[in-house]
Formats: structure tokens, sequence, C-alpha cells
């Protein structure tokens, strides 16, 4: 229990103005809560799984350099497509309203880019690293998960009260730059380290 209670505060802190805190505000201006809530979860569950493993196995991280530069091409596309936007017709309006795979997906896959070799990452290993036991590693994996997701859904209720009240152009054009300054900060990230 010491083990998922010191990882849950130590994540949900280290999550607080992250990047992926901001993914998840701008997330929520486009598609619905839970979606995006489960793509999160889903993410941060396979990552912060394979920090704990990676963390007991050998207790160092990851090369973040050549993760960081595949997470920031990848932002990249995300605000050229979010630029580009979309036009749907009112059929086709009612079916995005009921589809969440493709949010769940998009999510998903933007958040597992986003934490591989994230400082939440590097903190999950760094946490398992110094766990013993099955138990403690077990801790370790559901406090991290839980710390950054409850600190993603106060992102996420942030981001659902400005989709309210502005427009989507504004909501378009602002998600796309998010995405692109997420893009470039990583891919600096990851050249900083390579060279």
């Amino acid at each position: 229990m010491s083990a998922f209670i010191l990882s849950l505060v130590v994540i949900f802190i280290a999550e607080l103005g992250d990047k992926s805190q901001l993914m998840a505000m701008t997330f929520a201006t486009r598609f619905r809560t839970l979606p995006v809530l489960i793509g999160i979860t889903v993410a941060t569950s396979v990552v912060h799984l394979a920090s704990v493993l990676l963390g007991a196995a050998l207790g160092v991280a990851l090369p973040t350099g050549p993760i960081s530069i595949l997470a920031g091409l990848a932002f990249l596309g995300f605000a050229l497509w979010t630029w580009r936007g979309d036009e749907l017709d009112e059929e086709e309006e009612n079916k995005a309203a009921r589809a969440t795979g493709s949010a769940i997906l998009a999510v998903g896959t933007a958040f597992f880019l986003a934490e591989l070799g994230d400082k939440t990452m590097l903190a999950t290993v760094t946490l398992a690293a110094d766990g013993t036991g099955f138990w403690a590693l077990a801790g370790v994996w559901a406090g991290s998960t839980v710390g950054m997701v409850a600190a993603d859904a106060l992102a996420i209720v942030a981001g659902r009260q400005l989709g309210r009240r502005l427009p989507e152009q504004a909501i378009r054009i602002g998600a796309a730059a998010a995405f692109a300054v997420f893009g470039i900060l990583l891919l600096a990230e990851g050249l900083t380290v390579v060279l």
C-alpha cells in the first residue's frame, strides 16, 4: 500500500503542468470525455506497466532520444491533421457523436508516444527499481497509473469547459498549435540527447 500511495503522489505531482496534461485538455475540447479518459487510461496502464517491468528488471531508463524524436514527428503529424480539419454533414456528425473507437485510438496513441521517455515514465521506472517483491511492484504500477489519470482528469474537466465557450475554428487552431509545440519540444529534446 505504501508503494501505491507514494507512486500516486509522485506521479500526480510530476504530471501537473506536463505536456500530457495539456494534451488531455486539448483532446477534451475535441472529443467526448469518456473516450478521452479511456484512451489516457489504457495508454498510461501499458506504458507504466512497461516502466515497472523495466525498472524491476534493469533499474535503468530507456534511451529517450530516439523515442522523443519519433513522438515529436507523430505530434507534428497530429498538428497538420488537426489544422486541416474535417467537414462533417449532419449524418456524419450523428455517427461521430456515437462512435468512440477513433477518439480512443487517437488519444491512446498520442499518450502512448508522449509518455515514452517522459518524466512520469522515468519516475515510474525509478520507483519500480526501488521496489522489492510482486506487491510492491503492483503498487507502483497501480499508483503511478491512478496518479497520472487523476491529474489528466483535471485537465479534461478544464478542456471540456473551454470547449463550450470557444468557437470550433479557435479550438482547431489552438489544438493544432499545441500539437506543433509539443512536437517541436519533443524533437528538440530527442535531438539534444542523441547529439
